[in-house]
This record gives structure tokens, C-alpha cells and sequence, in this order.
């Protein structure tokens, strides 16, 4: 699993961005997803999911601002950011979450992209 993730950035409270996740597997269309942020100082915390069948879970915090989605025919996960607060400023990752024998589900991590939101 490799994944890519893009489309941080500066934005001001308020204002949109959308982040993208490319995987270079080839098992993403059975594969659940997952938007993960870290802020300085603080834990990595779940954003939102998506199952490979398309269903969504979504932290309270950012419930009916973001929205997760994926493009089976891209290998493509996308997190749009809407209503944007300070508080949602992190280094956003995105994971493929992996069911291995022996191990449960595990985490695949890209790289991570910053979001940082100016008050």
C-alpha cells in the first residue's frame, strides 16, 4: 500500500479545502478508508471512514462540515472541508485500514498534508 495524499494548504476560518488520496494498490476498491489529523501537542484522532462500500462515520467535530467520498476507478479517497475553524488546523493523513490475519484491522499511513486554518 502507498498512498498520496494532497491538497493542503492556508485557508481562512470559514473557507473550504479538499483533500485528496491517491492508493497505489491494487485492493482499494475492498478497501476501507480513513481521514486522520494530528495537531501539535495532541493525539492522531479519527476524522471520518468510509467502508468499501461506501458508508461514512464522522467525528462529532467535523460532522455536517466535512464530507469523505471515494472514486473506486481513481484508487481515489477525498476529504471536503467545509466551515472551516482554527481548531481544524493538523497535519491531516489518510489511511488504508487493512484486515491481516493474526493482527485485526491495521492502519496504512501516507505521508500526511498540513491544513492550517488563520482566524
Amino acid at each position: 500500500v502507498q498512498l498520496q495524499a494532497s491538497g493542503g494548504g492556508l485557508v481562512q476560518a470559514g473557507g473550504s479545502l479538499r483533500l485528496s488520496c491517491v492508493d497505489s494498490g491494487n485492493i482499494f476498491s475492498i478497501t476501507p478508508m480513513g481521514w486522520y489529523r494530528q495537531a501539535p501537542g495532541n493525539q492522531r484522532e479519527e476524522v471520518a471512514t468510509i467502508s468499501a462500500d461506501g458508508s461514512t462515520e464522522y467525528a462529532h467535530s467535523v460532522e455536517g462540515r466535512f464530507t469523505i467520498s471515494r472514486d473506486n476507478a481513481k484508487n481515489t479517497v477525498h476529504l471536503q472541508m467545509n466551515s472551516l475553524k482554527p481548531e481544524d488546523t493538523a497535519v491531516y493523513y489518510c489511511s488504508a485500514i487493512i484486515w491481516e490475519t493474526g493482527r485485526g484491522w491495521v492502519n496504512y499511513w501516507g505521508q500526511g498534508t498540513l491544513v492550517t486554518v488563520s482566524s
